[in-house]
């Protein structure tokens, strides 16, 4: 599983003690899996035009400042991975939002309503807060999730259940611009927050690394565009980090890892696809 800097999403106020616990036969779970590239509907999705520019190096968290200019409370940044990779049978997730935290039972109906069941779920603190981790699989198949669709849904259900129960992190997350109560106080730069990264990972596959702003319909449109230059995607992890997504994909060409031209085309491809304006219809 990813490191405890990238989670998912639960809610909890104690965090004064370590609490473990499992799930049985809970339905929810999901992951991904080796697979050669296929052709996936693509959902039609805008970024809004930012207004205030910020480098995403640097964002800070959202503070709130009492009227004596006082510090009242910082909200931390939620953290949402979604981990194809370290589970070869489930799909782990795992949330954190500070130690605000709790067991996230809405979250998991709310993935169950999904097709999904729990197999499993623990929660562990450290110095960055509580981190809330399940496994999930397909309720019809009892494997992991394979389809970039349905982890995206996986993804933005758990995103709009920390947006219900904690409207707080409405600021904190660019879906607030969308689902929350209140929308970003500033916007990531397309630009500047867009990196993308391939080396080779063995004779039979490279690893690609993805860092945007993030937005609705993410997960799906990079797989769709790697795919659609005939790169298979085998696995990977989805980190949404306040405003940012990070993505690390294990992709191939053939069974083998991506020659150097090849390497040069996928990143040429994503930057283009990330960074591109988008067109308003009231434009023509």
């Amino acid at each position: 599983m990813a490191s405890a800097a990238n989670c998912a999403v639960y809610f909890s106020s104690n965090t004064n003690c370590l609490t473990v616990f499992e799930i049985k036969n809970h339905s929810l779970p999901a992951t991904f899996v080796s697979r050669q590239p296929t052709t996936l509907g693509r959902r039609s999705f805008r970024l809004s035009s930012p207004t205030t520019r910020i480098d995403p190096r640097v964002a800070p968290s959202a503070t709130a400042i009492g009227n004596d200019g006082s510090l009242l409370d910082t909200v931390p940044t939620p953290k949402v991975i979604i981990d194809q990779d370290s589970d070869p049978d489930a799909t782990v997730v795992e949330i954190t939002f500070g130690d605000r935290l709790g067991a996230l039972l809405d979250t998991m109906n709310a993935l169950k309503s999904l097709g999904l069941n729990v197999t499993k779920a623990n929660v562990y603190l450290d110095s960055s807060g509580k981190h809330n981790k399940f496994s999930i699989t397909k309720a019809s198949t009892g494997r992991k999730v394979e389809e970039p669709e349905l982890l995206e849904a996986i993804r933005l259900t758990i995103i709009n259940n920390l947006l219900q129960y904690h409207p707080e992190s409405s600021s904190q997350l660019a879906m607030g611009a969308t689902f929350g109560v209140e929308p970003p106080k500033e916007t990531i730069d397309v630009d500047i927050a867009t990196h993308v990264r391939v080396r080779d990972d063995g004779p039979d596959r490279s690893l690609l690394f993805v860092e945007t702003a993030d937005r609705p319909g993410l997960l799906v449109d990079l797989v769709k565009t790697i795919t659609d230059i005939n790169i298979a995607v085998e696995s990977g992890e989805f980190d949404t980090e306040g405003l940012l997504a990070k993505a690390t994909f294990h992709v191939n060409y053939k069974g083998k890892a991506l020659i150097k031209p090849l390497q040069q085309v996928l990143a040429n491809s994503l930057r283009y696809f990330l960074r591109r304006p988008s067109t308003e219809e009231a434009s023509f």
